[in-house]
């Protein structure tokens, strides 16, 4: 069973977009950033892309 996000349709704060920053510039993959920063995989994808962060893909 996923993940279940209890944060739905929740807006960023200053500190978790700080925080997306530091991990996108780490490059650290999609997966590890949503789950560090408690939010789904699409939600931290259309962040870093509205933000035009990097985003690393595991191979």
């Amino acid at each position: 069973m996923a993940e279940k996000f209890e944060r739905h349709r929740q807006p960023w704060t200053s500190a978790e977009l700080q925080k997306l920053h530091a991990l996108a510039n780490k490059g650290m993959p999609l997966k590890a950033m949503a789950k560090a920063l408690t939010r789904s995989e699409e939600s931290v994808k259309d962040r870093a892309k509205a933000d035009g962060l990097p985003i690393k893909k595991l191979r």
